[in-house]
């Protein structure tokens, strides 16, 4: 039972992830045209156009996206819960738990994507692949706000280091 649970659980947080990094995507301004960014769009688009037909966006905010979220993230929690044998009817607890995952997923993306951002950055200085590309669009709306308190000592760009204390902090503090 804890093979499937786990296959179940995993499968769940990929597509609630993939759904989440459209969003972000969107959000942080990234170029649709890089190749992940277009991989991206093609997997979530059978669940967003239609959505998008009855949803239109709200300004910058593409509010069939994010309806998407919300509906994978309750039915993950749903159904996880459901395989542990915990039936609760209180919908304030599921709107809690809604919440409490979004806000996980997000702040473990950022996490392991500012980390691939520093590392791409050490290996190949300058250079251009379609993930340091994506990883450049999605991190630098984050990390610019380090960069203006905490200047390069000795040309070594020190905001993912704090930007990551930060992610790690915000996440131990969630439930």
């Amino acid at each position: 039972m804890n093979a499937l649970f786990f296959i179940i659980e995993t499968l769940l947080s990929l597509t609630l992830f993939v759904f989440l990094l459209r969003l972000l995507l969107q959000w942080s301004r990234a170029d649709f045209r890089n190749q992940i960014a277009q991989a991206v769009v093609r997997i979530t688009n059978p669940v967003v156009l239609p959505l998008r037909r009855m949803l239109p966006p709200i300004g910058k905010l593409d509010t069939a996206t994010a309806v998407a979220v919300i509906l994978i993230a309750l039915l993950e929690e749903l159904i996880l819960f459901w395989l542990r044998g915990i039936f609760i009817a209180d919908p304030i607890f599921w709107l809690r738990a809604v919440v409490i995952r979004i806000v996980h997923i997000t702040l473990t993306t950022y996490l392991y994507a500012i980390f691939l951002y520093a590392l791409l950055s050490l290996v190949a200085p300058g250079g251009y692949s379609p993930m340091q590309s994506l990883l450049t669009s999605l991190c630098e709306p984050v990390l610019r706000p380090f960069r203006r308190i905490i200047p390069p000592i000795a040309n070594i760009d020190l905001s993912p280091l704090w930007a990551s204390i930060i992610l790690i902090a915000l996440l131990k503090l969630l439930p």
